[in-house]
């Protein structure tokens, strides 16, 4: 492997490279990305490996592909937008959208490899059924938090000290061994397990025969429909197999008496980016585990079945074999005979089970008389400027969000919501600034922000790819330079800011941008919603603030929910009644998240936005930069009032 000069029409794409007492080595999610590169043949992207140290390469021969053109990058030296997120990230060539994260930059080599060489079906076929595969953010979704972040953190912590984990199996491992075992539901899978009935009646008939010698281990899986399925979908020339009418024995089953179909790949039938993924962690672990503790791996049968599966396919020992991977074989990864202990899991699996929490049952009266009589109630601030508007008939067209796809109503409410952002933002905002706009979607606060504030840096950030791509295509037609755009899960952007903005952002996504202002000691503008989706996650807990101590013993988790659910109880068809219980819900669910900001030395008003009918979720947060002694709205100390200390 040599280095080689960039080519300016190439994508980047930066990778870390760890270095622990002058030793170079790859983490696990370069080395994932690296294989997925080989997988695809992908040689469109140029490859950086981000580090600290000179003359890297030649340290790394042989687990970096041969076909990539490929350099080293100081850290120093990386593009703002890369430098402001985590890595893995991809930039193109025009440097202002950067994609980062695991699963972002892997489905993006996807993509990007299928628009070059549209008759790769097996590489299309790695997105999954409807192309959602690890598609979901981690906060989100369980299996891509435990594929994306989970297991490969677990193998890293393993492979830094294998000894004193000895009987010790990861919560992530044994969580995807118990995932293996689960029954496989697949978009035709009634189909596909009336078949595989037929194939067991025609076994058994077999069987049963008087002149069979045929015998069947009781352990032994034999999923051949699956396994013919799941080679059909990775064949590139493969047809469908003409539809025969099943039995009619068969055709009378009930559905509920099938049987179940049996993983052949990680996440069912099929090989996805969720294998690729897998591979490099689990091939470093059990390479670990053979060789501290071979007798760890009786323990795991159903993975080391799923590692020798994908061995079966070509592509794949191809791609280790480009990465330097040396896959185990079957004799090497037989696993020795169990001992009498078992192993004890660690992490979050030694806590044992936890206690169920009983749903609280009954309306919101209940909880907001009780909040009432500790003195706690829904506050909400004088919105500033109230009648401040855009010049929305002054702007470009490009600029208004009428000439997005929405009926002619929507967009002048979009705009009136859009006024008060905006507003609040041009008064915090001075030259220089970098204003964030989280959970952007199609870019219709960003791009305002970044045309009336030239002199400020925009930055937009989305998860979703399409919306990010329509954002970018906007900015384009009205030639903006002080805009950049970053697809990503939240987490995954790291860069210091200014001002942080977001308009509606769905259940705990608020409380993500919200938590991310307060570690950049950060100015914020946000406007919730959906608040019917809050839910404790390992990140966040609700309540979140002083609630818990000035009302101990009659407000919790349980009570907070129910304010949830019903704050989201405020359209404009509800009973008015209902509307007020709604917006007093709302208030007080805010009012948390804005006692909690106060701890941390932020002064926070919540206010309406105006006109009140311009969205159901019409409450906004406004704070400037941290202040020394405590927050306060409309002048008080909320912490001091609370508490009667003035």
């Amino acid at each position: 492997m040599k280095q080689t000069e960039p080519q300016k029409d190439r994508e980047s794409l930066y990778l870390e490279v760890s270095a622990v007492n002058g030793a170079v080595s790859l983490p696990l999610h370069s080395s994932i990305v690296l294989f997925l590169l080989s997988y695809t043949e992908c040689s469109s992207f140029h490859v950086y490996l981000v580090t600290d140290q000179a003359d890297i390469l030649p340290s790394l021969s042989g687990l970096v592909p041969g076909g990539l053109a490929v350099s080293d990058v100081r850290r120093d030296e990386l593009p703002g937008l890369v430098r402001m997120c985590r890595l893995p990230a991809a930039l193109e060539p025009g440097a202002c959208f950067c994609r980062a994260g695991l699963a972002v930059v892997l489905r993006h080599i996807i993509q990007r490899t299928c628009q070059l060489m549209p008759g790769r079906r097996d590489v299309a076929s790695l997105l999954g059924f409807k192309n959602t595969c690890l598609k979901a953010c981690a906060e989100v979704s369980q299996w891509t938090r435990l594929c994306e972040l989970d297991i490969p953190s677990a193998v890293e912590e393993h492979l830094r000290s294998p000894e004193d984990q000895m009987y010790r199996l990861p919560a992530a491992i044994l969580n995807l061994e118990k995932r293996l075992g689960e029954p496989v539901k697949v978009h035709n899978d009634d189909k596909i397990r009336r078949q595989k009935l037929q194939q067991q009646k025609k076994s058994d008939s077999h069987l049963k025969g008087p002149n069979t010698e045929m015998e069947s281990h009781p352990n032994e899986s034999h999923p051949g429909v699956e396994l013919s399925a799941a080679l059909a979908k990775l064949s590139a020339d493969a047809v469908s197999a003409p539809a025969t009418r099943e039995r009619s024995d068969i055709r009378k089953v009930k559905t509920t008496d099938l049987p179940e179909l049996e993983h052949v790949f990680a996440e069912g039938l099929y090989f996805t980016l969720t294998d690729v993924v897998l591979l490099p962690c689990i091939h470093q672990y059990l390479i670990s585990l053979q060789k501290h503790t071979p007798s760890t791996l009786s323990h795991l049968p159903l993975l080391l079945r799923w590692y020798q599966r994908v061995q079966e396919l070509p592509s794949v020992l191809r791609a280790a074999k480009d990465c330097g991977m040396a896959l185990l074989s079957l004799s090497t990864a037989d696993p020795c005979p169990p001992q009498p202990e078992n192993p004890q899991p660690s992490g979050a699996e030694q806590e044992g089970p936890k206690l169920k929490q009983e749903p609280f049952i009954g309306g919101p009266r209940p909880t907001l008389t009780k909040l009432q009589e500790n003195g706690i109630d829904a506050v909400y601030s004088a919105h500033p400027c109230p009648t401040w508007t855009v010049d929305w008939e002054s702007l470009p067209a490009a600029v208004n969000p009428t000439e997005g796809k929405m009926s002619d109503a929507r967009a002048v409410r979009k705009q009136q919501q859009l006024d008060n952002l905006v507003a609040m933002v041009t008064e915090l905002a001075h030259p220089g600034h970098t204003v964030v706009d989280f959970c952007s979607g199609g870019g219709h606060v960003g791009i305002v922000l970044a045309y009336t504030l030239p002199k400020c840096q925009v930055i937009l950030i989305e998860n979703k790819e399409e919306s990010l791509v329509r954002a970018r295509d906007r900015s384009a037609q009205l030639g903006l330079t002080n805009i950049g755009f970053v697809q990503a899960n939240l987490d995954y952007f790291t860069g210091n800011f200014n001002i942080g903005v977001a308009l509606h952002a769905c259940g705990v996504a608020t409380d993500m941008v919200l938590d991310r202002c307060l570690q950049a000691r950060a100015g914020f503008v946000i406007s919730p919603c959906c608040y019917g989706f809050i839910q404790n996650t390992l990140k966040f807990n609700f309540p979140k603030s002083v609630f818990i101590d000035v009302s101990a013993c009659v407000y919790g988790f349980q009570e907070h929910m129910v304010l949830c659910r019903f704050a989201d109880q405020t359209a404009v068809s509800l009973p008015p009644e209902r509307r007020l219980i709604g917006k007093r819900c709302m208030g007080l669910v805010d009012l948390d998240r804005s006692w909690a900001a106060e701890t941390h030395g932020y002064s926070v008003r919540v206010m309406t936005m105006v006109p009140e009918g311009c969205s159901p979720k019409n409450n906004m947060y406004l704070s400037r930069f941290p202040c020394v002694g405590g927050g306060r709205i409309g002048g008080v100390n909320i912490y001091e009032m609370v508490h009667g200390l003035i």
